[in-house]
């Protein structure tokens, strides 16, 4: 079966949970995953795995990622973001008087290694329920602080607009940060309130938004990125001799030459530029953990519902 990996922009009002389901039709496999959720309100790239490269998205859900978004100063909400229901509203005069130099001591504040608590309605899980379920349940969620890594904040533009300030954003951050919460964590240290309004992934790792395609524009065919690919953009390479590639798929250790530099897991590809699976290095040797078994070509379902 064709495996790799694919990459979607995910429109608006979409959940992670209905792209998945949309690939699988398209594909024609029930074996898609994905490497990392985005809310409904958010657009932009789901890294979707297909068959045997499912095993893949390990390692791409702990990678960084970029976001552009848009901080509304002014109001708070329940769930940080334009979905929720307000909580506060600051006056025209508190808009009017937000000082420049403090939005960018603000944003600096949230610039680095911070500690963060994440927004309440997020799909983390509390006593074995995500915390969203248990919000809307009526429950009082408060979640522990976390350390997380904000690489770089940085304020594009500012816009006043229907009694607002909006901001217009790029982060970049290591995994686990809650862009909301750091709209939620601004707002509250300029005294105003704060929540996005618009919130688009543009970045996962070495995936960028440019090469994602639509849903409605999917062509699996085409799309796949083929295992060996994916798998040599997110970990080292090491190449095989004929042998070696036979040798290690039934699970025999091989010599290597010197691999000091290489960082386990090491991806190992045939000749022939096929993906064999993924190799630890002990004195010498290479051992597999992981085999990919050669795809066989499948008819693609014509149910693009």
């Amino acid at each position: 079966m064709n495996s790799g990996l694919l990459l979607i922009d995910k429109v608006q009002g979409w959940t992670s949970h209905d792209a998945v389901a949309r690939t699988r039709r398209i594909a024609g496999t029930r074996k898609v995953g994905h490497a990392g959720t985005l809310d409904p309100m958010a657009t932009g790239l789901l890294v979707l795995g297909i068959n045997y490269s499912t095993r893949l998205l390990t390692y791409v859900v702990g990678l960084d990622k970029e976001y552009l978004a848009t901080i509304r100063l002014g109001a708070a909400t329940t769930t940080d973001d334009a979905e929720g229901d307000e909580l506060s509203r600051a006056s025209a005069e508190a808009i009017a008087a937000i000082d420049p130099a403090a939005v960018r001591a603000g944003i600096a504040d949230l610039t680095g290694d911070i500690s963060q608590q994440p927004s309440a309605v997020s799909a983390i899980k509390v006593d074995g329920q995500r915390a969203y379920a248990r919000v809307r349940a009526g429950e009082d969620v408060q979640l522990a602080e976390r350390p997380v890594t904000v690489s770089s904040f940085e304020l594009l533009s500012s816009t006043s607009r229907d009694g607002f300030l909006d901001l217009d954003v790029r982060v970049n951050c290591g995994s686990g940060t809650y862009i909301r919460a750091l709209a939620r964590d601004l707002g509250a240290a300029l005294g105003v309130g704060a929540h996005l309004t618009v919130l688009r992934r543009t970045r996962i790792g070495p995936f960028r938004i440019e090469a994602a395609r639509l849903l409605d524009d999917l062509d699996v065919a085409r799309d796949l990125i083929a295992p060996a690919d994916a798998a040599t953009r997110l970990l080292d390479r090491l190449d095989l001799t004929e042998q070696q590639a036979i040798d290690l798929g039934h699970g025999k250790r091989i010599d290597v030459e010197s691999t000091d530099k290489l960082t386990a897991p090491i991806a190992a590809i045939a000749p022939d530029g096929r993906l064999v699976g993924l190799v630890e290095l002990h004195g010498g040797r290479a051992k597999s953990i992981l085999n990919f078994p050669p795809d066989v070509p499948i008819t693609m379902s014509e149910d693009r519902s």
